[in-house]
């Protein structure tokens, strides 16, 4: 997510305002803080009612502290306290990397929905769609054509179906 500094000029608050309008239309906003900058809190803060007053409250999010390997114990404790199911990570740690990617993947492996897609073989050429917007599963072969199981996000899946049906 954008960085906020409290006291923007009027103007720069409404630049970021219109760029942040995209943040309604995500799927899951990360929202990182520098865990080592003393004013963090205060930023979430300001963070946190800019998201609320242009209506993305309802937007999924996870909330990560970046630059964990600089504060104490003590500090990531308090951390966790006031933030439960916070993710901690040091982008220097391939470990800690490696385990946001799989909590960003297991978001949207929890939203994903199995379908089974019938590609005729006149329309072959929209089966690279299939494959951008999908996880191919199994594929089989019948006198329409070709019998696609898919994984995927479930306004992408009605999206090739009406796209299949159009073409």
């Amino acid at each position: 997510m954008v960085g906020f500094i409290k006291k923007l000029p009027h103007d720069l608050v409404a630049s970021f305002r219109s760029t942040l309008a995209e943040a309604l239309e995500a799927s899951l906003l990360l929202c990182i803080v520098d865990a080592s900058d003393p004013t963090c809190e205060p930023q979430l803060e300001v963070s946190r009612t800019v998201l609320r007053e242009i209506g993305a409250r309802d937007v999924p999010s996870r909330l990560v502290f970046n630059k964990i390997d600089r504060v104490s114990e003590a500090a990531r404790a308090a951390i966790l306290a006031k933030h439960p199911g916070a993710i901690l990570l040091s982008a220097k740690a391939p470990e800690d990397v490696a385990a946001l990617r799989e909590t960003i993947i297991a978001f949207f492996e929890d939203a994903m929905v199995e379908e089974q897609l019938v590609l005729p073989y006149a329309k072959q050429r929209l089966l690279s769609d299939v494959y951008e917007h999908a996880r191919v599963l199994s594929e089989d072969y019948d006198a329409t054509g070709r019998i696609i199981t898919v994984r995927g996000l479930p306004g992408a899946i009605t999206r090739l179906r009406r796209t299949l049906a159009a073409s």
